[in-house]
Order: structure tokens, then C-alpha cells, then sequence
């Protein structure tokens, strides 16, 4: 697998895009866990991975979406992003996930790729904008990913997404990118209605089309439409468990999770402190689907100062950990509640007034993929040597 696979990247992506991944997103990657792993010893929380939403606008309406995608455009400006970039570089980051909204609707998102050719970034997209003329800028910037959403089949997508002809329109965009030699991804939100993508015969057709890397989210029932009869059950989490940990003994392509460690016990990022997330407005939260927010990148000059001291944020990975290995979204949106009463977090879903919380007191509790007893370990060496010491728990659940 791991030979196949190697083989793929080195014939398959631009050289000068593949040298950027293994330095910018590789080695600086790396180096910048282990500045976080010494900055907890020392009780300092900075994540090593930002997510950064640019945009809330979107040509899409998806089922279960937590942005505000309708209304006014709001977007983080250059400038903004600039600094913020910059001062977390200053700090040892190197990688950064871009999101929207659609992302590729920021007017400005090549000008904030070329402004740090040091870094890395992960561009997640429904892939629909990516013309052959985007795609190639994207190779010559060099230091970008597109992860591009592909949620079925052609009735499925249109279902999920909210429009017609999405599918056709995202293969195209998928497409330019691999025809241009891009690292390029493949992201799949897992629900009821498409669980069947989770499958040899799905990564087959993938590796076919020349996809490098494949990504299984799976569908949290948050937002203002939240959907929950589309949420998986127990064992459908633990067969997707299964089946990444079985296909990554097999087959030539990448398979990301963000959900479990090397024993296969279950993390939560935020939690670990190891990635927050900015919205467009500017305003820090604990994850993307954590939409209350008591600092924003306009609170201090420092993003580092900022995150460093945040009370709000501190508690957040504090109570989530006490409470589950899992997300605390999801099992517990009642400590959610009292963590953001606590520190009087302000309604980051920009919809109309007490929608956020209106939203949480609708939750109930279901399943995440936390099932003490039925945890499946890494059985590949390279991802099982990858999560021990660079994705792991990081001391939060001790």
C-alpha cells in the first residue's frame, strides 16, 4: 500500500506542489506539534492547526449547514487574515484549514494563498468554482490542498446539497484539480443517506479518478435545519471505524480521521486544544460547530495573546474532557449550555437573536463516536507511528 501510494504522488502530483506538502505541511508540521507539546507542559494552550472560516457566503443550501450562508456576505479581509497568519507563524504554525461558506467565493483567497509561501493549506470546497484556470493558479501557488465535498450520487447530492446538477459541477472541479497535478481530496460528510460511500468499492473508483486522499466526516445534527434522522447509529460509527482502519492496510490512498488516536480511543480536537476555529466574523470558537464566542481576532493585536488567555476557551476543553472522549456537542449540549452561560459567550451564528441557544436547548443527546470497550487500534505502522506522536489526546483526558 504504502509503496502504491508513494508511487501515485511522485507520478501523479507537480512536483514543485508535492515539495510544499512535505516541507510546509510534513516537517513544519511536525515541528509545530512538538511546540505545542512544550507549551502544555508549561499550561499554554495554542493549537497547532487553525481553521479559519473566510467566508459565510455559499452557492449551496446543504442539509444540517451551521453557517449562515443567506443574507449579506461577511468575509475575513486580507488584512486580517494576514495578521493573523503571520502571528501564528510567529508562533510555529505552518498549516492552516480554509472554510467557508464556500471558500472560493472570497474574492481575495489566491492573494491570501500567495502571501505565505511558507504554509500549508487545506482548501475545503464543494469543488463547484474550480475552474481549469483556479486549478492552475492553485499549482502555482504550490502550497495548497483542495478537499472537495462529495456527498452521493447524483440524488443524493442534489438532496443534500439543496440544487440542482451538483454532483456533475463538483466532479468537474475535481477534475481541473487532478489534471492540474494538485494533492487533491476527496471529503465525505457520513449519513443516512450515503453511508453506502463508505466502502472498497468507493475508494476503488477514487484511486481511479486519481484522488490522493479521502476524508470520512460524520454528520453532526447541529444548525438551524439540523436533520437528526440523517445522524448515524452506534454501530454504523464503529463500521466506519472498521472500515479505516481495514482500508489503510489495502489501499494506495490517503484516509484522514480527526476522530480517534493510534489505540483507537476517541478525541476531540478542540478539546486536545490541538485546533479552534475563527468564523468570518473574526470570532474565536472553540470548533466550527461550537457557535458561541467570547474573543474574536480583533480582541488584541495577538491571536496568540488572545487564545493564550482565554478563559472561555479553557474551560470549553476542560469541561468537554471531564465529560467524554467524544463530542461533547453531541452527548452533552448541556455542559455546552453551562460553559457558555458561564463566560457569557455571545451568539457567533449571526442569525436572528437567541438562535444559538435556541438551538442547543432543542439538542438532545445521542451517540458520538465515544463507545468505551469497542475501541479498534491502528493497525498500519505509518498512521499507528503518525497519530502516537502527533495526533493524540495530549493529556486532556488524564
Amino acid at each position: 500500500m504504502l509503496f502504491s501510494l508513494t508511487k501515485r504522488m511522485l507520478t501523479t502530483v507537480d512536483k514543485r506542489c508535492l515539495w510544499k506538502f512535505m516541507w510546509n505541511f510534513g516537517y513544519k508540521g511536525m515541528r509545530s506539534v512538538q511546540k505545542f507539546k512544550k507549551r502544555l507542559k508549561k499550561g499554554v494552550y495554542f493549537p497547532p492547526f487553525l481553521y479559519i472560516s473566510i467566508i459565510n457566503s455559499c452557492n449551496l443550501r446543504c442539509q444540517g449547514c451551521w453557517v449562515k450562508v443567506d443574507g449579506p456576505s461577511h468575509k475575513i479581509s486580507l488584512d486580517d487574515m494576514n495578521r493573523v497568519i503571520n502571528d501564528a507563524k510567529a508562533h510555529g504554525n505552518a498549516f492552516f484549514g480554509i472554510l467557508g461558506g464556500e471558500p472560493t467565493m472570497h474574492p481575495q483567497l489566491m492573494d491570501i494563498l500567495r502571501a505565505h509561501p511558507d504554509c500549508y493549506f487545506q482548501l475545503f470546497t464543494n469543488g463547484m468554482l474550480i475552474t481549469d484556470e483556479m486549478a492552475e493558479d492553485l499549482r502555482q501557488c504550490g502550497n495548497v490542498s483542495p478537499l472537495i465535498s462529495i456527498e452521493g450520487s447524483e440524488i443524493v447530492s442534489d438532496e443534500r446539497r439543496g440544487r440542482l446538477n451538483v454532483l456533475n459541477k463538483t466532479l468537474e472541479g475535481l477534475e481541473n484539480c487532478i489534471r492540474r497535478k494538485l494533492i487533491t481530496g476527496v471529503a465525505t460528510s457520513v449519513c443516512q443517506t450515503n453511508y453506502e460511500l463508505v466502502s472498497e468499492p468507493w475508494l476503488d473508483r477514487l484511486i481511479e479518478m486519481g484522488v490522493h486522499y479521502c476524508w470520512f466526516h460524520t454528520y453532526r445534527p447541529v444548525g438551524a435545519n439540523p436533520s437528526p434522522q440523517l445522524a448515524l447509529d452506534p454501530d454504523q460509527l464503529l463500521n466506519i471505524r472498521r472500515f479505516i482502519v481495514t482500508m489503510r492496510k489495502k489501499k494506495p490512498i490517503g484516509i484522514v480521521d480527526a476522530y480517534w488516536d493510534d489505540e483507537g480511543n476517541a478525541l476531540c480536537p478542540a478539546a486536545t486544544g490541538i485546533s479552534h476555529h475563527i468564523n468570518p466574523w473574526g470570532e474565536i470558537e472553540p470548533c466550527p460547530i461550537v457557535q458561541f464566542a467570547r474573543e474574536s481576532i480583533h480582541t488584541n493585536e495577538s491571536i496568540y495573546k488572545t487564545m493564550t488567555e482565554s478563559d472561555y476557551l479553557e474551560d470549553f476543553r476542560r469541561t468537554a474532557a471531564k465529560a467524554t472522549r467524544g463530542c461533547v456537542v453531541l452527548e452533552r449540549p448541556d455542559l455546552l449550555k453551562q460553559v457558555i452561560e458561564r463566560h457569557r459567550a455571545t451568539d457567533s451564528t449571526h442569525r436572528e437573536p437567541g438562535a444559538g441557544m435556541h438551538e442547543i436547548n432543542l439538542m438532545e443527546s445521542r451517540t458520538s463516536q465515544h463507545q468505551p470497550g469497542k475501541e479498534i487500534p491502528e493497525e498500519h505502522w505509518m498512521y499507528k507511528f503518525a497519530k502516537k506522536h502527533f495526533f493524540f489526546g495530549f493529556g486532556a483526558y488524564t
